[in-house]
């Protein structure tokens, strides 16, 4: 069990990992001052090739499912974040972002029903700590409608989390179509208000085609469909946690392609970050391996010596019982394929006149009785 929650939170970590990477690639490979083209670009190819290789539409309530999630998880959000990001400095609008993680623990015990533990306050603070020592500078300063475009677009993605939790995905629904409608959604709420407030550039260089590239294959495609992986497989918690590597990633990137400085309290926030996400990956496989536990393991069944058995596990036919149990055979006179009666644990020995059932007779001449069994005897009341 533990084994599979750090896979599963491994992979899931790789999306806030290459989203770290997009303020590199939009630095270095895209169009100067064209955020919102950046985004529609971003999710509106990645979501309509994945749609198309579906070969399916949502049906249903699914339909106003898809627009609420593609706003939440996209389309809003990415408004939000640029508009944050033109208002604040980026350690400001990064700070302001990372409380997601408490938006979605308060939205989860009121949707999920879940409980709020210790372990996942002390991870919130943790990680909103190392954010801010990683990315807080002197230059830091607050605007307000900054300030309030952040906290809108923590609330939108930590809506998004939890409804994608709550939700689930429509029966039969790959999670590649899935992640397709909600970016085809996203970005057709983005690609109009892109026209009408930057419009289109002028020139477009093989440079450029290579940067939106790689934010619509890999920062969407492939980021959003292990993200959704993991919103389903993991907490929405953990999942949400998980974010504080995109700062972290980003951070270190900048070091190493922009040569960026890296002071000893960003070493410190980048030990706080990595700590916080140990500590939800710990906490969830722990967990995971109780709630296992108490589930498959029903009070009062036991099997031979002692070891506990599942309820309703099947046993082979024919299997001698174990030393010290007694096998469960029909009652006599009872039709076939009646439920068997059950036997004392421990069988009283016949009296010592003689065995009440004589041994079933040889089919063959010269071939020793059978040993006497439960089974046997009971075969031989019916014939």
């Amino acid at each position: 069990m533990k084994q599979r929650v750090g896979l599963d939170s491994a992979l899931t970590v790789l999306a806030p990992v290459v989203w770290g990477s997009t303020y590199l690639v939009t630095t270095q490979l895209l169009p100067p001052d064209r955020p919102l083209l950046a985004a529609a670009v971003r999710a509106l190819p990645g979501g309509l090739i994945l749609t198309l290789a579906g070969r399916r539409l949502p049906q249903g309530h699914w339909w106003w499912r898809i627009l609420v999630l593609g706003a939440l998880n996209i389309g809003v959000f990415f408004y939000l974040l640029f508009v944050a990001a033109y208002h604040l400095p980026g350690g400001v609008a990064a700070l302001v972002g990372s409380v997601q993680p408490v938006f979605v623990l308060l939205l989860s015990a009121l949707l999920l029903r879940t409980a709020i533990r210790g372990w996942q306050v002390w991870a919130c603070v943790l990680g909103t700590a190392g954010v801010g020592m990683l990315v807080l500078g002197p230059e830091a300063g607050l605007d307000t409608v900054g300030v309030v475009a952040g906290l809108g677009g923590a609330v939108c993605m930590a809506s998004g989390i939890v409804l994608t939790k709550h939700w689930g995905r429509p029966p039969g629904v790959g999670l590649l179509t899935f992640t397709g409608w909600q970016l085809a959604a996203g970005g057709l709420l983005i690609a109009p208000v892109t026209l009408l407030g930057e419009g289109l550039p002028d020139r477009v260089t093989w440079t450029n085609l290579a940067g939106f590239a790689y934010l619509s294959l890999v920062g969407a495609l492939l980021a959003y469909a292990v993200w959704f992986r993991g919103i389903e497989r993991l907490p929405a918690l953990t999942v949400s946690l998980l974010g504080f590597a995109s700062p972290l990633a980003a951070t270190i990137l900048g070091f190493l392609f922009l040569r960026e400085g890296l002071t000893l309290v960003q070493g410190a926030g980048a030990v706080a970050v990595v700590t916080a996400v140990l500590l939800a990956q710990r906490s969830t496989a722990r967990e995971a391996r109780v709630a296992q536990g108490a589930a498959g393991t029903p009070p009062g069944s036991t099997g031979a010596a002692g070891t506990p058995i599942a309820a309703g596990t099947p046993t082979a036919a024919g299997t001698p019982p174990a030393a010290g149990t007694a096998a469960a055979a029909p009652a006599p006179g009872s039709p076939a394929g009646s439920p068997p009666a059950t036997a004392p644990a421990h069988p009283v020995p016949p009296p010592e006149a003689g065995p009440v059932h004589p041994a079933p007779p040889t089919t063959e001449a010269g071939t020793r009785p059978a040993a006497h069994s439960p089974r046997q005897t009971t075969e031989g009341e019916q014939s």
